[in-house]
């Protein structure tokens, strides 16, 4: 790794987004989804429209982390009606923690985690919430390891798949 650094993502930045989260969410869950349903996904959730619509939402903000000049992975976090499903006006929602595979186990994830946690705690949430897949166990006991206990579960749906995704919910 040359130099880490976390950046805040504007609307210039759709390409370099739409780019590192077509690839992460591939190298993620591929081999987990059928080719028809991860092209479905992939090709209706990170969309040069999408992203851009994404990027200018209000309530939406984004980070991509660099390894110099290379986008690593990066962090959506989203704050009241653009959360996915709690809408709570006191909490923060990270909707995105994607990061490349052969920089997972290099604290990038936790990096970024903290940058959430910052945000979160800049805007006075009480609370952090996600969802993650139920068979991710990784991302399970990363996020366990973070202080996130499962609440609930939600439907999450890769192409024509319906996957089931753990709610979990951290109290700051």
């Amino acid at each position: 790794m040359e130099q880490i650094k976390i950046s805040k993502a504007g609307t210039a930045d759709v390409e370099t987004v739409r780019a590192i989260g077509r690839e992460t969410f591939f190298e993620s869950f591929a081999k987990d989804n059928t080719e028809a349903d991860m092209k479905k996904y992939l090709d209706e959730n990170f969309s040069a429209e999408k992203i851009a619509a994404e990027l200018g939402h209000p309530g939406s903000i984004f980070y991509v982390v660099w390894d110099g000049q290379k986008p690593v992975g990066y962090l959506k976090v989203n704050t009241e009606q653009a959360q996915t499903d709690l809408q709570e006006k006191d909490s923060l929602e990270i909707e995105r923690i994607y990061v490349l595979s052969a920089y997972q186990g290099k604290k990038v994830g936790q990096l970024l985690y903290e940058k959430a946690l910052e945000v979160a705690l800049g805007l006075h949430k009480t609370s952090i919430w996600l969802g993650v897949w139920e068979q991710n166990s990784r991302a399970i006991k990363f996020y366990f390891n973070n202080g996130f206990r499962a609440f609930d579960k939600h439907v999450f749906k890769v192409g024509e798949d319906e996957q089931m995704d753990f709610l979990m919910r951290k109290r700051l």
